[in-house]
């Protein structure tokens, strides 16, 4: 499973409405994959949501080392792909860590995200967070 940014914080934070099943589903899968980008992101937005910084800081730190997690450091070839597949999807609200996301998980082959994030699903993968129930 992808971990993204906001599947981050609602595993990190109790405030989040999503947290325990966020736990739930991180706990349920035996790998995760990730890269840097959303681990920068991630401390941005636990700011903005005025999450406490130094659990936050030791939160991302433990992701680093963790034995289940694998972090991708994004270099300047996925960084360039990343921008050229915004190029291309110029109808759509991506983010650059959004593309860079999308481009690891095609690559690892994996469908799932840990994300409340719409834009997951608009480029055809399956989003576990954030679901309205019909």
């Amino acid at each position: 499973m992808f971990l993204d940014t906001s599947g981050l914080l609602c595993y990190h934070s109790k405030d989040e409405p999503e947290h325990k099943e966020a736990q739930r589903l991180f706990k349920g899968e035996r790998r995760h994959l990730t890269h840097g980008y959303v681990l920068a992101e991630f401390i941005a937005l636990a700011l903005v949501r005025n999450v406490p910084r130094l659990p936050t800081l030791r939160f991302s730190s433990r992701l680093l080392i963790h034995p289940r997690v694998e972090v991708v450091w994004v270099d300047r070839g996925l960084h360039q792909e990343a921008l050229d597949l915004l190029g291309q999807r110029l109808d759509k609200g991506y983010s650059l860590c959004d593309a860079a996301s999308f481009l690891l998980m095609k690559r690892h082959g994996i469908q799932e995200a840990l994300t409340t994030d719409r834009h997951f699903e608009q480029e055809g993968f399956t989003r576990k967070l954030g679901k309205t129930t019909a």
